[in-house]
């Protein structure tokens, strides 16, 4: 089959492939896939996901927007929160923070803020920043399809009632069922 696109469409397309570590084919497969990501090409997810790639390298699993910005909420001095997911072999340590923070990101006069994690157990109760990605985050960067499968199973957990959102003083958590 054969598509014509845009020059400019065509080069943004291109960055975004590069910035995944995947050839311009095979993210436009991926992207048409999923046509429900509307992330999937935007200079935003393309900043991040490849800043989180100069953080971490090779071991870097998965990039979701968490928090107001995902959820459509953000006030107009919010910040975007973004979770980065690396392979369990590296640890999770102030350094990656430092890291990050060597080099600042912002997007539209708004701060990026990154938190670092691993992908929770199979099996394993959901820690609370894994139940609101489920809830409420996008997937940006999913290296093999690993953050789609957990975060299913996050997903699976609290629709089957094992763990619930609770409400102590007006501020939301998650909890293990009793």
């Amino acid at each position: 089959m054969l598509l014509r696109l845009p020059a400019d469409l065509h080069k943004t397309l291109a960055k975004a492939a590069a910035d995944a570590g995947l050839s311009f084919n095979e993210f436009c497969v991926r992207r048409l896939r999923a046509p429900s990501d509307a992330h999937a090409v935007s200079p935003l997810r393309a900043l991040v996901v490849s800043r989180a790639r100069a953080v971490v390298g090779a071991r870097l699993v998965g990039v979701l927007v968490i928090g107001s910005w995902a959820r459509g909420q953000a006030a107009a001095t919010s910040d975007i929160d973004v979770l980065i997911v690396i392979d369990a072999s590296m640890p999770l340590t102030r350094d990656l923070y430092r890291a990050w923070d060597t080099a600042p990101l912002t997007f539209e006069g708004r701060d990026i803020d990154a938190h670092f994690a691993h992908l929770p157990g199979a099996g394993v109760t959901p820690t609370a920043v894994w139940c609101e990605a489920a809830v409420d985050g996008h997937v940006w960067y999913d290296r093999d399809g690993e953050i789609a499968i957990r975060l299913g199973e996050v997903r699976r957990a609290i629709a089957d009632g094992r763990v619930v959102r609770a409400v102590a003083h007006g501020q939301p958590y998650w909890k293990g069922a009793a």
